[in-house]
C-alpha cells in the first residue's frame, strides 16, 4: 500500500467515525477543506446525518472565494451556510498586529463554534494540514483552544498529499492555488483599509489572468512587491510593460519583481527569524 492510498484509508476510517453524526466544516472552497468536504459528505451519507460547510463571507478574502465555495459545497454534497464578518469591526486586528491571525481566526471560529451549538452539533472541523504546523501560523492556538479538530494535520498530512488525493478523488478545486487573507500583503502594525486590499485584490486580479500559478502582491508604502513562482519569471518580463500599466493604473508607484519568488507567509520572515 501505497502512503497516499495509506492516508487515504485513514481519512476515510476517521471520517467515518465522525461521521455518526452531524458536523460543522470550516469551509473556503480551497483544496483543504474541499477533501475534508468530501469525505464527510460520503460518510453523512452512509450514517444519515448532516455536513454544514459554513463559508465566511469576509471583505479580507477576494469576493470570488465565496462563489467558489457555494459552487464545490454543492458538488461534494455539503449544506452551504454562509457567516457574514467584518473583522475590522475589532480594533485590534484593524491595527495589523503580528498576532492578528490569531485574533481573526479566534474571532471567526467563535462565530462558527456559536453556529454549531444552535444546530446542536457538537463536532467542528477545519482544513488545518500538516505542513501548517511548522510555519508561522498564531491562528492554529486559537483553533485549540475552541477545540476545532483538524483531521488532515493530525493524520499528519501534507499539502502535497492533499492535493494528490483531492485529484484521485476528481474535486474539481485539486489543483486551486491557496487564496489567504488578503491583510497577508501588508506589514505588520500597518493598518489595514479596504480600499487599499480592493486595489491588491485587482492587480493578482489581473496577474492571474495572464500568469499561471502562484501570484502575490506585496505592498511597502510605495513599492509593491511581485511575488510569482519561479517559472513564470520570464512571462512575467514577456508582459512587463502591460503589468506596469495596470499597475500604475490602479495607483502603484513603484512596482517590483521579488527574486526570490512566491513564498507564502513572505511577510512573516522576520518574525521567524
Amino acid at each position: 500500500m501505497t502512503r497516499t492510498e495509506e492516508k487515504k484509508r485513514q481519512l476515510e476510517s476517521a471520517m467515518a467515525q465522525y461521521g455518526k453524526e452531524d458536523i460543522c466544516l470550516a469551509f473556503s472552497g480551497g483544496v483543504d477543506s474541499s477533501l475534508l468536504l468530501k469525505a464527510a459528505s460520503d460518510a453523512a451519507r452512509e450514517n444519515g446525518t448532516k455536513v454544514y460547510a459554513v463559508t465566511f463571507d469576509s471583505r479580507l478574502h477576494p469576493s470570488c472565494d465565496l462563489e467558489i465555495a457555494s459552487r464545490v459545497a454543492k458538488e461534494l454534497g455539503g449544506i452551504h451556510e454562509v457567516i457574514t464578518v467584518d473583522e475590522l469591526e475589532q480594533e485590534e486586528i484593524r491595527h495589523n498586529p503580528v498576532n492578528r491571525c490569531y485574533l481573526c481566526k479566534r474571532h471567526l471560529f467563535q462565530g462558527l463554534r456559536d453556529f454549531a451549538v444552535q444546530r446542536g452539533v457538537r463536532i467542528i472541523l477545519d482544513g488545518t494540514n500538516e505542513d501548517d504546523l511548522h510555519v508561522y501560523r498564531p491562528g492554529i492556538q486559537a483553533l485549540k483552544e475552541l477545540e476545532i479538530i483538524s483531521p488532515l494535520a493530525e493524520l499528519h498530512m501534507t499539502k502535497a498529499e492533499v492535493k494528490e488525493l483531492a485529484a484521485e478523488y476528481g474535486i474539481s478545486v485539486a489543483s486551486r492555488p491557496s487564496t489567504p487573507c488578503m491583510a497577508t500583503r501588508l506589514p505588520y502594525d500597518t493598518d489595514i483599509d479596504y480600499g487599499v486590499l480592493e486595489r491588491i485584490a485587482q492587480g493578482e486580479a489581473r496577474l492571474r489572468a495572464q500568469i499561471d500559478g502562484n501570484v502575490r502582491l506585496r505592498l511597502h508604502g510605495d513599492i509593491v512587491r511581485i511575488e510569482v513562482d519561479g517559472n513564470a519569471f520570464l512571462r512575467v518580463l514577456e508582459i512587463k510593460d502591460e503589468i506596469i500599466r495596470g499597475l500604475k493604473e490602479l495607483g502603484f508607484v513603484y512596482i517590483t519583481l521579488d527574486l526570490e519568488g512566491f513564498r507564502s507567509g513572505s511577510m512573516d520572515l522576520k518574525i521567524e527569524k
